[in-house]
């Protein structure tokens, strides 16, 4: 066993010298090559020291003051702040998918003269970064889709990862004999769950028909659970030697029901204490809600993990369950508001930070491991990248021929029931089929390996299978931007299925809003005298107008409709210019001291309020 020190804020691993040729995880550095020790180093010069315990990971950053640790992770997070809100800077300059600009970003960041290296630890990573993420898809998502689809999704998420682990497992080990059963069954349950965020990001909001992306972000919600419990039954069968299938499958039921029951209860729970005993339900200042919404899926994952059973199907059925809880839907409006938009800038957030996340370790990974194949041979560079190409392939056969058959069989049980032309459609297939894009929680999983068996030998494969990884993520990413704009390209997506359901609502919505304002109007005017009741009457019609124009505007007649769009649209322009007016206003008189900040800020939040609601009635 050889050890490698690493350059100024990089790894310290270690490779067994069977693999000293398969350099995979690691890279010589030049004070190992002017065999100059670390400790004879000055200070400021020193490496970041890791030292890997099992599965846990304490970092010890030196890079430039080691007295000053704090404030190296202070800097170090506010770059990657500011790679975040650079990256979407970038997207609006030029038409590139948002997840792949942001690991380019990390990619940069990593070049050894930045010497910017965040350790990955994926137990941190897991804790911090994913139950907050899934927890806020799990509340996004429809949930009627959702269910509608439920057949769909789950053999997806639960048959096709388990086929996967099995075909691909087996592949892998006949590819790379060197590798053991058990460490190919791993990878191969690391590289079966998909990234919907970054589909999303790739493809563009909207592209996907919306059936489809329903079912491709449920079965990101629910894959990771099962592939990572895979991966905890491959790891023990890999330190153990021993595996069940009847135990496996038995944990796998306790361990995916347990975890949807405590994100359940944990969200209904945290709901009834902020009613009933903080009173969060009432009018007033809207953060304590919003801080207790930010706590659950933390604490979903964590109660599941400490029981046992699956934290990420926890943070899933939390954010389910914030649909039906008193908290979210009859709480007051300014915490849903704030709520919303605070969900909306953790979500862009923690996103950003797990693909530059995923940039700063490819060249680590990759890049190195390549360097130093090359300077054995170039033959053994083809060999790595042959590796990360077959592995890449299998992955997309399998998918391939799982939705073909998925979709086979549900065309033959349409075609019974008399439906013409029941035949799956090659294309949906082919978008389905490259949607599988893998994301950081494979890097995390595949990280999480353990570095040596009880005996004290080095895990075979480890770092192979490491490198694998990394390079299908890649591959993944840059096969989906190319391939789906393709696929999609032309294809009909009709109308929107919604439209009719979203305009009988709006209906319905008008008609209840006359009415109320009818009884409102009746109650105040019942001890009036005739001047008040007429200004009332008016103030009622000048408010029953804008239901009517709405009501009007939904009709089936023709011209009625296209009189009252006519109206609103102007109506929209005037207000738009009055707002804008206003702001100008408030902006010079604080400019020029009339008003101080409390008084700006104030009607300037009025006014901002009011042209969101204007606004988002027009998207």
């Amino acid at each position: 066993m050889e050890s490698l020190s690493t350059p100024r804020g990089a790894v310290t691993l270690r490779r067994s010298n069977s693999q000293a040729k398969l350099a995979v995880y690691t890279w010589r550095s030049r004070c190992a090559a002017r065999r100059t020790p670390t400790r004879h180093m000055p200070l400021a010069r020193r490496p970041c020291e890791v030292r890997r315990a099992g599965a846990q990971t304490f970092v010890r950053l030196s890079v430039i003051f080691p007295s000053l640790v704090p404030m190296e992770i202070v800097f170090t997070v506010l770059i990657l702040l500011l790679a975040v809100a650079g990256s979407g800077v970038v997207t609006r300059l030029a038409p590139l998918p948002l997840p792949l600009v942001q690991i380019a970003i990390g990619a940069m960041l990593a070049w050894p003269k930045l010497g910017l290296h965040v350790t990955f630890d994926p137990e941190i990573f897991m804790m911090l970064f994913i139950p907050p993420l899934l927890f806020a898809d799990g509340w996004r998502i429809p949930k009627r889709e959702f269910f509608m689809a439920r057949r769909s999704i789950l053999m997806l998420a639960l048959g096709l990862v388990f086929m996967t682990v099995l075909a691909v497992g087996y592949f892998v080990h006949a590819l790379v004999p060197s590798m053991s059963l058990p460490v190919a069954f791993a990878l191969a349950a690391v590289l079966s769950p998909t990234d919907a965020v970054a589909l999303s990001g790739i493809a563009g909001k909207g592209k996907i028909p919306g059936r489809l992306m329903h079912i491709l972000e449920g079965e990101a919600l629910m894959n990771d659970a099962s592939g990572l419990v895979a991966l905890k039954f491959a790891i023990a069968a890999a330190l153990t030697g021993v595996f069940s299938l009847r135990d496996a499958s038995i944990s796998f039921v306790i361990i995916a029901a347990g975890g949807l029951a405590t994100g359940a209860a944990v969200s209904w729970l945290f709901s009834f204490i902020a009613v009933r005993f903080l009173n969060l339900a009432e009018e007033g200042d809207p953060a304590p809600g919003v801080i207790m919404t930010l706590l659950i899926p933390f604490a979903a994952y964590l109660i599941a993990e400490r029981l046992e059973l699956s934290g990420i199907l926890a943070a899933v059925a939390a954010g389910m369950m914030m649909n039906y809880t008193t908290l979210a839907t009859s709480g007051p409006v300014a915490s849903r508001v704030r709520a919303s938009s605070t969900w909306t800038m953790i979500e862009f957030v923690f996103n950003g930070m797990v693909f530059i996340l995923l940039g700063l370790q490819f060249p680590h990974i990759l890049g190195r491991a390549l360097l130093d194949a090359h300077e054995t041979s170039n033959a053994q560079v083809g060999l790595l990248i042959g590796y990360i190409a077959a592995v890449a392939a299998a992955l997309y056969t399998m998918r391939f021929v799982w939705v073909w058959l998925l979709r086979w069989f549900a065309s033959r049980g349409a075609a019974r029931q008399g439906v013409a032309n029941a035949v799956p459609g090659l294309r949906t297939v082919g978008v389905t089929t490259v949607a599988g894009v893998r994301g950081a929680v494979t890097l995390a999983g595949v990280l999480s390996l353990p570095e040596m068996l009880p005996d004290g030998a080095p895990l075979p494969g480890r770092d192979l299978a490491i490198f694998i990884a990394s390079g299908v993520i890649l591959l993944s990413l840059l096969v989906a931007v190319f391939a789906l704009p393709l696929l999609l390209r032309g294809w009909r997506r009709g109308k929107d299925p919604h439209a009719a359901e979203e305009t009988l609502a709006r209906v319905m919505a008008a008609q209840a809003a006359i009415r109320a304002v009818d009884d409102v109007h009746d109650k105040e005017c019942a001890n009036l005298d005739e001047s008040a009741s007429a200004y009332a009457a008016d103030v009622t019609a000048r408010v029953m107008d804008i239901y009517r124009r709405r009501l009007a505007a939904l009709g089936e007649e023709r011209e009625p409709r296209e009189m009252a769009r006519r109206a609103d649209a102007l109506e929209f322009r005037m207000k738009l210019s009055a707002m804008r007016a206003e702001r100008q206003v408030l902006l010079s008189l604080r400019s020029s001291q009339a008003i101080n900040d409390e008084t700006f800020n104030k009607l300037m939040r009025e006014v901002d309020l009011s042209e969101t609601a204007l606004t988002a009635r027009r998207k």
